[in-house]
């Protein structure tokens, strides 16, 4: 039996592109409409799940960081993928037709100088590649999506425009999430931690890590659901929990912290996939 990995998209998203180039063809892929739904079909079944979770353009994906927190999953791994975009319409549209564009909001916002030139209402979508789909079963007029040139492969349209993100140094990162740990030891880890409300307790938090000699690598805040003005902080640094420096700041974070969770320890991707 092929393995089953779950990912946010349509097929012919660039999540699904990153899966297959770390698991490769023979899996059993399974498209989800909604991140949460990824961590749904793990906890349900899926060996693995893999999710968008920062983009070097427009910044860290939220909702992953929102799941990440609400579910008993690991992060097993993360993979960085080179994001290329293309224009794509229905065969027959002209570039000069075009009044709407549809896409995911992150890929318009790695886009915005070609759009703004074009002078089009941007629509956002819930995925790239299903943009693509939706035109192509919709066939609105003097309208395009912004996707891979894999995603107009698969449904058959046509390329108006390559290379149009803003940024040619335009990667997204993700992480592959699973109900077990990995096996192999890792060399970066990913935590979340809530704070004690005193004066100096961020400092406290990340003091922690400087006196371990622990590198961080990644912050980001959160809101916490329900407690307006109250943050977690979801952190990335160098090491797997294993290892005496990590475990001591870890011992330390708890200690000047309201809660810690170990959100996975795995191996940092080695390279960026085009």
């Amino acid at each position: 039996m092929p393995i089953s990995i779950a990912f946010y998209g349509e097929r012919g998203a660039y999540t699904e592109e990153a899966a297959m180039a770390t698991f490769g063809k023979s899996a059993r892929y399974i498209p989800e409409r909604y991140i949460s739904d990824v961590f749904d079909a793990v906890e349900n079944g899926a060996e693995y799940g893999v999710v968008p979770i920062e983009n070097s353009i427009e910044g860290p994906v939220t909702q992953t960081y929102d799941q990440l927190s609400d579910f008993k999953l690991h992060i097993s791994g993360e993979i960085i993928l080179r994001i290329s975009h293309c224009l794509i319409t229905n065969p027959g549209t002209r570039l000069p037709e075009i009044r709407k564009v549809y896409s995911l909001q992150q890929a318009l916002g790695q886009c915005k100088e070609y759009l703004q030139k074009m002078r089009v209402e941007t629509i956002p979508y819930f995925d790239t590649a299903g943009s693509v789909k939706m035109l192509k079963e919709s066939r609105i007029p003097g309208a395009a999506a912004i996707a891979s040139s894999r995603a107009a492969k698969i449904y058959g349209m046509k390329v108006l425009a390559r290379g149009i993100e803003t940024n040619k140094r335009n990667y997204t990162r993700f992480f592959i999430v699973s109900k077990t740990e990995p096996k192999d030891r890792g060399n970066k880890t990913s935590i979340v931690f809530t704070l004690k409300s005193l004066p100096g307790s961020l400092f406290n938090a990340l003091d922690a890590f400087a006196k371990n000699r622990v590198n961080l690598t990644y912050i980001q805040s959160r809101p916490v659901l329900g407690q307006p003005w109250t943050y977690s902080f979801y952190v990335d640094f160098d090491g797997d929990k294993g290892d005496k420096r990590v475990a001591s700041a870890l011992k330390d974070l708890k200690k000047a912290t309201n809660s810690v969770k170990v959100l996975g320890s795995y191996k940092r991707a080695e390279g960026w996939l085009k």
